[in-house]
């Protein structure tokens, strides 16, 4: 599975951006998918995730704030980000379990996006 992330970009604190992630196979079939992010000199985290039932998950820092979202139909996982602020700078990876692999959400054995840079200035 290939990831192709989108939509990151340079915002003012309180603005918004919406990242997509679109999969290069159908997604129907994928149980969890998400977005992390990495900041200059820390280690990555989980933003959201959203599995194939609707279920999200989200980081205390961004609940609220975020919305993960998939469309199945465009084998596209999207990310909603209002309320931006300067912490919220990094680069962004999407993320796709394996598939049949259940636990594989995040792991180096998953799918990886090439990662979008999103810059929010205070």
């Amino acid at each position: 599975v290939q990831l192709q992330a989108s939509g990151g970009g340079l915002v003012q604190a309180g603005g918004s951006l919406r990242l997509s992630c679109a999969a290069s196979r159908s997604i129907f079939s994928i149980n969890t998918m998400g977005w992390f992010r990495q900041a200059p000199e820390k280690q990555r985290e989980l933003v959201a995730s959203i599995t194939s039932d609707g279920t999200t998950n989200y980081a205390d820092s961004v609940k609220g704030r975020f919305t993960i979202s998939r469309d199945n139909a465009k084998n596209t996982v999207y990310l909603q980000m209002n309320s931006l602020k300067p912490e919220d700078t990094a680069v962004y990876y999407c993320n796709v379990e394996r598939p049949l692999t259940p636990g594989s959400f995040g792991s180096p054995t998953s799918y990886w996006g090439q990662g979008t840079q999103v810059t929010v200035s205070s």
